[in-house]
């Protein structure tokens, strides 16, 4: 079914602009007739329709969005199939991608970022009290709002605790770059797997660059596997520097144990003022490591990763809800 401006949905949705389109799908600006009120509706594309494991993400999205009702999650609000067509209807955010912000800024005030993150933990923290694991926390997920307002998206390739894995033996889901060491080994996530993804975008948010960067997916899932993570330079708070290595932490029992706790950790960091940071700057100590923990760990592979299951990167900066 072709979709374009004034196709209606399930007898009420009706799409007025394109806003995004993806790898699955298409994202579009909508009304809902009924209630009148503006919504965004993701349709999945023709070409994905007869693919089993898009149609199954879909739906998965569609299920453990929907029981999900908090500030800092992008609420679903219904779900259908027309001709043949899966689309799924959700909360119109008027914002950007965090992706589209890096892509701009490089990298975000310290101060920025802790809010962002506040808002991230928050809204983690219920899907994990559901049970929902997200496993695909990006910057391309995170959608900014008014002022720093953060709402997930996207929980296409989330799990819950009753729900079967999407893929195959030895293969896992998520993007490379944001991909805790123990799913590239293919354990099963954790909310601990969700925090590491958040640290990546922290880290990649006060330095500039990614901490894991190599020529394919497989690649850079050894290296969240294997390599220690880069210093962080001394221009970044001492204490969020730290706070962000725990995140970092190979071993998911030494980061933050709930989404809750590190909420409530990021609100008791003491960033320091501009003059603060200026004096800082100008005696400025050490880069920021990783702890010694005694001898390094073997280098492990990781199972079989299949390149298509990964994007090398976000997905292109741009108003999305994908």
């Amino acid at each position: 079914m072709q979709m374009q401006s004034g196709t209606t949905l399930g007898g009420r949705y009706v799409l007025r602009s394109l806003l995004a389109v993806g790898g699955m799908g298409e994202v579009w600006r909508g009304v809902d007739s009924e209630l009148d009120r503006p919504v965004a509706v993701k349709v999945l594309k023709e070409e994905a329709q007869s693919n089993e494991t898009f149609l199954k993400r879909f739906r998965n999205e569609a299920k453990n969005a929907a029981g999900l009702m908090h500030p800092n999650i992008a609420q679903v609000f219904d779900y259908g199939d027309q001709a043949g067509t899966a689309y799924l209807v959700m909360e119109l955010v008027e914002g950007e991608p965090l992706s589209t912000v890096l892509e701009r800024e490089h990298t975000v005030e310290e101060h920025r970022l802790v809010r962002m993150m506040i808002g991230t933990c928050q809204g983690l923290h219920v899907a994990h009290q559901a049970q929902v694991m997200h496993r695909d926390i990006k910057p391309g997920n995170l959608l900014i709002e008014g002022e720093d307002h953060v709402k997930i998206t996207d929980f296409g390739v989330s799990r819950s605790h009753d729900q079967t894995t999407l893929t195959a033996t030895g293969m896992v889901m998520g993007t490379a770059q944001y991909l805790a060491p123990e799913l590239a080994l293919g354990k099963p996530a954790t909310a601990a797997s969700d925090l590491y993804a958040l640290g990546i975008i922290a880290y990649e948010a006060v330095v500039g660059r990614r901490p894991f960067t190599a020529s394919s997916p497989v690649d850079i899932a050894i290296a969240q596997v294997n390599e220690a993570v880069p210093p962080i330079p001394s221009t970044v708070s001492p204490p969020l520097a730290a706070l962000i290595m725990d995140l970092l932490e190979k071993n998911p029992k030494r980061r933050p144990r709930t989404a809750l706790e590190l909420a409530a950790t990021l609100k008791e960091l003491r960033l320091p003022t501009k003059a603060e940071r200026n004096a800082r700057e100008r005696g400025a100590p050490e880069a920021i490591a990783p702890r010694r923990t005694g001898h390094a760990p073997p280098r492990v592979m990781p199972p079989s990763i299949a390149p298509t299951r990964y994007r090398q990167r976000p997905d292109a900066p741009s108003k999305r809800h994908s």
